[in-house]
């Protein structure tokens, strides 16, 4: 039990579509928390390897969220012919799916989540999540009539469910000004809205990881132009726009080797065997390679001449960007979103414009080009990322939004 004066026990909810940026980002803070104030508990919907790892840096609890899958259903349905033919039967099953995802996913985690934090008297709840993903840590929350804190790293549509939502956590944790700016738009006060730019741990970087471990293992020869996009395999993170990219690079740099770098929630399984199968259809299965989930990326990085962000529709402050400016190494990102916000064309990154493939191949042919171009990118880079990302400044803000709710 918790006792007046001593520790106060924060429950962190994680319900994200898949282990990435947000685990990650999730992982540093609660790693460096002030142990002598805040008792961290994490909860994740999703398990696998690298979820247990979270085991090393706090309580960690695997409570299932995702029992039946009712997204790769709704996948299967809208690609069948008889949803087209049967507009009405189509609604039907939609609306069956919504409550058996009630019923099955979402009602056992939330009677779970919130025995946890009834039983273990959390003083605050942080959802790591948007709240209409994370809408079972804020019920959770209110019922328990303790502050919650709600993370968000993604746009907002403005749905009246979202706005609905959007009402409920006592204070938003935006990674940039532009979700900021969006959280405004639905009507959140400013006062309710701290920006809080995610951390990493810049000291434990190996910038001087040995690059040439990464290509040994995925057979890229040394002399090889290594050019990745690191993120998720979901559809939103650009990766066809990445292959449209490589078709147009591949009649030009003949050493190309273009790198696709993450791992596949289990929702988006078909959607990385569409990516494969657009690879062998377009000749391109000597140019591209799929690395899966990889845990060093400082020797992802160090092994890649250039790397690229292609998310085709804005993204927060990711990860990615973080840790390719702080590893100082040549970016290509989408002139929207955190990225635009951090890094300034042609003086920390090549920023091009979002969805267009040209200019994306155009941004990295001229990194071949020019390779004093990378270099000076790259320093310039790592010099505003060690001003701005600490991992010791993330958790200072973040435990200040804490103070003012215990």
């Amino acid at each position: 039990m918790q006792r007046d004066g001593g520790p106060k026990t924060i429950l962190y909810v994680e319900n994200g579509i898949g282990y990435g940026g947000a685990v990650i980002c999730l992982r540093h803070l609660v790693r460096n928390l002030d142990r002598s104030r805040y008792e961290p508990i994490v909860v994740t919907g999703r398990t696998g390897e690298a979820y247990c790892e979270i085991v090393n840096d706090a309580e960690w609890r695997y409570i299932p969220d995702h029992r039946l899958d009712v997204a790769g259903m709704r996948e299967r349905m809208h690609k069948s012919t008889w949803a087209s033919r049967l507009p009405l039967l189509r609604g039907i099953v939609n609306q069956l799916l919504s409550r058996a995802d009630d019923l099955i996913n979402f009602f056992p985690f939330f009677l779970r989540l919130l025995w946890l934090a009834k039983r273990r008297h959390v003083a605050l709840v942080h959802a790591n999540n948007e709240p209409l993903c994370n809408r079972a840590a804020l019920l959770v929350g209110k019922l328990l009539g303790v502050p919650v804190v709600c993370h968000v790293r993604g746009e907002q549509k403005g749905s009246f469910l979202m706005k609905r939502f959007y009402r409920m956590p006592d204070c938003f944790l935006p990674v940039s000004r532009w979700i900021s700016e969006g959280i405004g738009r639905l009507g959140i006060p400013e006062s309710r809205r701290v920006v809080v730019y995610d951390g990493i741990p810049l000291d434990e970087l190996d910038t001087a990881a040995d690059g040439k471990v990464f290509r040994s293992e995925f057979g890229i020869p040394q002399e090889s132009f290594a050019v990745g996009l690191v993120g998720l395999l979901i559809p939103w993170k650009g990766q066809e726009l990445f292959l449209d990219a490589a078709r147009i690079l591949a009649r030009k740099i003949p050493e190309l080797c273009m790198i696709i770098v993450g791992g596949t929630p289990d929702d988006c399984r078909s959607y990385e065997t569409h990516l494969r199968q657009r690879v062998m259809a377009e000749g391109l299965d000597k140019t591209i390679i799929f690395t899966g989930h990889m845990s060093s990326m400082e020797y992802v990085y160090n092994g890649l001449d250039v790397v690229v962000s292609a998310s085709t529709t804005p993204e927060p402050l990711g990860t990615v960007v973080i840790e390719t400016m702080a590893m100082g190494r040549p970016l290509v990102a989408p002139n929207h979103g955190g990225a635009a916000e951090m890094a300034d064309h042609d003086a920390h990154a090549l920023l091009f414009e979002p969805g267009n493939a040209e200019d994306l191949a155009g941004m990295i042919e001229r990194l071949y080009r020019d390779k004093g171009l990378g270099e000076r990118l790259g320093k310039a880079a790592r010099a505003k990322a060690l001003d701005t990302f600490s991992v010791e400044e993330h958790v200072k803000n973040v435990q200040r939004v804490y103070e003012r709710f215990i």
